[in-house]
């Protein structure tokens, strides 16, 4: 059937519905399943709203994150599963566009009231540097074993989720969960951090 045909839509509109309400139910395979319907238009908006691949790809973290967390929450009567996917898309993409502004808002006025002069931006870079890095060690320490070493791979080693999967010989779908709830319980644990940042 054509993409256009009605038929064919709604089919696909009760397949993502079904999906989700998997998720809602805490399926893991339904939500790396949603993960491979939806991230090529998800990421395609993120970017065309932030002009950046790689923010785009944090943004996606998130908002499939804010989907494991919010599923139960999901109205059919209200919008299609694509239409609330790509609403809080766009939300989370532009709350990352406003937090660039106000970062480089800060960072200017931090320059005009402390002058290179008056500071020693290195020794403080430095001092910073290994507090936040403490932090995050300590954080990744608290996370389950199967999380950790997922992360570990994907950002000591610069690992993809699919060598990941064929390295480890776990399903794709696990190691994409996977990386969802560390990366949402890291966020939590590092919640005051990310404050300071911005």
């Amino acid at each position: 059937m054509s993409p256009k045909d009605p038929e064919a839509r709604r089919q696909a509109a009760a397949v993502d519905a079904e999906l989700l309400a998997r998720v809602a139910r805490r399926d893991a395979d339904a939500l790396s399943d949603l993960y491979d319907r939806f991230a090529g238009l998800l990421m395609s908006l993120s970017r065309r709203i932030l002009g950046s691949q790689e923010e785009a790809e944090d943004v996606l973290q998130e908002v499939f994150t804010q989907i494991w967390d919010q599923a139960p929450r999901y109205d059919p009567t209200r919008s299609s599963v694509s239409t609330w996917l790509s609403l809080i898309t766009r939300s989370r993409s532009i709350d990352r566009l406003r937090s660039r502004q106000v970062q480089a808002r800060t960072a200017v006025s931090a320059h005009e009231e402390n002058p290179p002069e008056d500071t020693s931006p290195e020794g403080m870079g430095n001092v910073l540097h290994e507090e936040r890095r403490s932090r995050l060690l300590a954080a990744l320490s608290e996370l389950p074993e199967e999380q950790r070493h997922v992360l570990e791979l994907a950002f000591f080693r610069g690992m993809t989720q699919s060598e990941i999967s064929s390295s480890t010989q776990t399903p794709l779908g696990t190691v994409k969960t996977r990386t969802l709830l560390a990366m949402r319980k890291l966020r939590r644990a590092l919640e005051n951090e990310i404050q300071e940042l911005i």
